[in-house]
């Protein structure tokens, strides 16, 4: 990390301590999708919020950015950049999906259905179709059940994904050839 005995402690500090540290910063992004994994689990086994099929889109999204970023601080320096560049399209991706979802939150259509709940994709199907039903989500994709500083799930999870993804450029660009 840059100091002040190191320079003007601008930009270029800052750029040339990004280029030179690519395992911390893409272990850091790894870390950082792990831990919102994590909460989320939290808040859906411990609070008891049930995820909808675009929280879960979101969640596939953070585990594919955790996997590339995590793998691109262990490859070398040609696969690192392609792998950086795959985990940039999976935040944008999933920051498209986040952004829907909060769209959806804050204009409800009339109708919507999302899933159905667990019990009735039981009692309805044969187990092999219900248990793919299960991993697609059950709650409503328009529900509010949780705010933080009056920002959704979806709204947090999109500013998320965006930070990434400007966290994945600036490393780009930053350690180009």
């Amino acid at each position: 990390m840059p100091t002040e005995a190191s320079g003007s402690g601008g930009w270029a500090d800052w750029a040339g301590w990004v280029a030179a540290s690519p395992r911390a910063v893409l272990g850091g992004l790894a870390l950082w999708c792990g831990g919102l994994l994590g909460y989320g689990l939290y808040l859906q086994h411990g609070v008891g919020l049930e995820p909808c099929p675009m929280c879960i889109v979101q969640r596939y999204a953070l585990i594919l950015v955790a996997l590339a970023t995590a793998v691109a601080a262990a490859a070398g320096p040609g696969l690192r950049r392609v792998l950086a560049w795959l985990a940039l399209v999976l935040a944008l991706a999933g920051a498209a999906v986040a952004a829907r979802q909060s769209w959806l939150q804050w204009y409800p259509p009339e109708i919507l259905t999302c899933g159905r709940d667990l019990f009735g994709m039981i009692e309805s199907f044969p187990l092999k179709r219900a248990i793919p039903m299960i991993f697609r989500g059950s709650g409503d994709c328009t529900a509010i059940d949780w705010t933080f500083l009056g920002l959704t799930i979806a709204n947090w999870s999109f500013l998320n994904f965006v930070a990434m993804a400007a966290a994945l450029l600036a490393w780009l660009r930053c350690s180009r050839r």
